[in-house]
């Protein structure tokens, strides 16, 4: 039976769909099986950072509401054993859908891989709750910004009301200079806002950004000190159960 991580943030631009196809691609190199499932309705990205928006055909949307099988819209990353994405739709939801609706989903999907990792849409309106409806963990990416960390605050209160216990904070973009300097909250200040445990920190480099935009996962190239920070997040969020 697999297990499903909502990776959510309060607040856009924190790098939440960068983190999220990082961290499936992280898991799939470590050997286990692993399906990524974008739930910003309407504004789809995952299938750009990894490069297979070409190979779209079906969407979540059409699975949930009944128009294909699951199978029909799981796209497989060649690149990896066993790495699998299902894309959203390029529409917001018309209330159809249900967080029964994506439950059932996930209840599926956990008896076909180890992970199922769910993209949810920024903030904390009704996108979240239908995105988070099947999760058991939540990883909180966020940045060192007074503003994201008060939204990541106050997601992470919402996420605690529905019922996720086991919670992780990921701080994106960091650059140690301005946090040297006075001009970003310090990592003492940023984990005192925050209850969760800091699963991890990710310094702002522009080859990640230059990697999304050529739809390659940049732990693809093993060895860098990119690579080996992602695989230490991964090993404190997974190891921990």
């Amino acid at each position: 039976m697999g297990r499903v991580y909502l990776i959510a943030s309060g607040k856009g631009g924190t790098g939440k769909s960068m983190f999220s196809v990082n961290f499936g691609a992280t898991l799939a190199r470590r050997g286990s099986s692993v399906v990524l499932v974008d739930m910003d309705l309407g504004l789809r990205n995952l299938d750009l950072y990894f490069g297979l928006e070409n190979q779209v055909v079906y969407d979540v949307y059409d699975v949930l509401t009944g128009v294909c099988r699951i199978k029909q819209a799981l796209i497989r990353d060649k690149r990896f054993e066993n790495l699998y994405m299902m894309a959203a739709p390029p529409s917001r939801d018309d209330g159809t859908l249900t967080p029964l609706h994506l439950k059932v989903l996930c209840e599926k999907l956990k008896n076909l891989y180890d992970y199922v990792i769910i993209d949810a849409p920024s903030g904390i309106d009704d996108g979240l709750v239908l995105a988070a409806a099947g999760a058991e963990a939540a990883i909180l990416v966020t940045t060192s910004e007074y503003a994201a960390l008060r939204d990541a605050d106050t997601l992470d209160r919402e996420l605690l009301h529905m019922g996720i216990q086991e919670r992780y904070v990921v701080l994106n973009k960091v650059i140690a200079e301005m946090m040297n300097a006075g001009y970003a909250p310090r990592l003492r200040e940023v984990t005192a806002m925050l209850r969760p445990p800091l699963a991890g920190v990710i310094q702002y480099d522009e080859n990640i950004q230059i990697s999304t935009n050529l739809g390659v996962p940049i732990v693809l190239k093993p060895g860098t000190y990119i690579e080996e920070n992602f695989q230490r997040i991964t090993g404190r969020i997974v190891e921990n159960i």
